[in-house]
This record gives C-alpha cells, sequence and structure tokens, in this order.
C-alpha cells in the first residue's frame, strides 16, 4: 500500500525536475521568457542570468537587460551592455553578470560567408536575401553582418524605473535612438519565421543588434543602410 500511495509523488517529482527555463530548439537555439509577455503583461524581471550559460564557444545571444534598462549582446562568447547616458551619449561595458526578461542564444560552430549585394539597402530587402539563402538551414538560426554601414538607427531600452507596462508605448517610454554614420561593424541577429511576439516583432523574422568595432555604440538595430558588409550564415 505504501509503494502505490508514493508513486504519484514520484512521478509529480520527476517532473519538477525535468522543468528548464528555457526551450531548446533542435539545431542548439534557445529561447527563454516571451517578448510578448514583456510588451503586453509587464513582465519586466529577469528571466535568464547570462551567466549562468556554461559553453560560451561559438555563443550569440541578444535580449534587452531586466526592466527594461539597457540592451544585451552576446558576439562569439563576449557578452555586451548598452545603457542609456543622454540624448546623445551612451555606455557599453563587457559584462556577463546582467539578466534579462527575454533572450534567445545560440552556439554557432561554422558559418558560409556570403557577399551582401549592393542593392539590399533596407532590413526588409536584407530579411527577404536571407529567406531566399536559407531553405537549405534548419530553423530558426543565429545569423552576422560584418562590414561597413553607411548609416543606421539603432535605439536603447531606458524605461524609468517603477514604470508599469501593458502595452508596446508604455514598454518603449524613455527609449533613446541613435543615429550611425560610417561605421565598421558587427550586426548579429536571429531569424524565424514562426517566432514573432517570442524573439522577433510581430511584423518581421528578424531580431538584430548592432556593435561598432570601437565597441563604443551598441543597439537594438532599427533602419540600416550598407556600405560594404559580409552576410554570415550558420552551417547545418
Amino acid at each position: 500500500m505504501n509503494r502505490i500511495k508514493t508513486f504519484p509523488v514520484l512521478i509529480l517529482l520527476i517532473i519538477i525536475s525535468s522543468c528548464k527555463p528555457s526551450v531548446k530548439t533542435e539545431n542548439e537555439f534557445y529561447i527563454v521568457g516571451q517578448m510578448k509577455d514583456v510588451m503586453w503583461k509587464g513582465k519586466l524581471g529577469p528571466s535568464i542570468q547570462l551567466d549562468t550559460i556554461k559553453n560560451t564557444q561559438g555563443l550569440y545571444g541578444l535580449g534587452p537587460v531586466s526592466y527594461l534598462s539597457g540592451e544585451l549582446l552576446i558576439n562569439d562568447g563576449q557578452t555586451y551592455v548598452s545603457r542609456v547616458t543622454s540624448d546623445t551619449t551612451m555606455s557599453v561595458e563587457k559584462n556577463n553578470t546582467i539578466s534579462a526578461p527575454f533572450f534567445v542564444y545560440s552556439n554557432v560552430k561554422d558559418w558560409k560567408i556570403v557577399d551582401l549585394p549592393i542593392e539590399i539597402q533596407s532590413i526588409v530587402q536584407l530579411q527577404n536575401f536571407i529567406t531566399d539563402n536559407s531553405k537549405d538551414l534548419n530553423k530558426p538560426f543565429a545569423f552576422k553582418l560584418k562590414g561597413k554601414v553607411s548609416k543606421a538607427t539603432i535605439h536603447i531600452q531606458n524605461l524609468p524605473k517603477g514604470s508599469k507596462v501593458s502595452s508596446p508605448k508604455e514598454a518603449h517610454q524613455g527609449q533613446v535612438n541613435y543615429k550611425i554614420f560610417d561605421e565598421d561593424c558587427t550586426i548579429v541577429g536571429f531569424y524565424s519565421e514562426n517566432h514573432q511576439g517570442i524573439f522577433t516583432h510581430h511584423d518581421s523574422y528578424l531580431h538584430m543588434h548592432l556593435i561598432t568595432d570601437d565597441e563604443q555604440k551598441l543597439g537594438h538595430l532599427d533602419d540600416v543602410k550598407f556600405d560594404k558588409i559580409q552576410l554570415y550564415l550558420p552551417k547545418n
């Protein structure tokens, strides 16, 4: 009789011990939290501490800082944090003891490098190009671009402390936009046709963060005109 009574408890313990905070896709692509829960439900607190990601080899990731107080980027294992200091200035530091309310990350071992055609001059055109050139890839996936942009607009979340959020408009209170001209940079991005509202906005398959080569500017990429740049797509 004792064995019969304890059997449901054992099942429950097994279920609890198997729970994990992140969702892992078939090509080692991890998603923690959801953008829509941050924007619509005000879940601003930590869903992941970035220093708990153990495998940093070829690691790429992005998301906002908890409580929407900055932007995060992992570029080849190195974690960067940007925060607003004024309407025209920002701070960028290397720091992985930081958390995010939602975050997407992946380890990439090998890249296929493609010269981005000069006629690709917008985020929508870039998305279409990636769609056409990734039919053989498992999705979703991380990608990056390296080279020069002629101009770009990035933003950093800067939600006032204590703010309550129940809509995207409220979530973007305090956001500061920055212009970039003729900069060498790396853009880290994530592509999915099925995660709108999870880690991409509802009208896009892409989420991208840009960091300049001098590591002085970092933010969410909103608009871009490319100069000479190469696209890095993962090899399956």
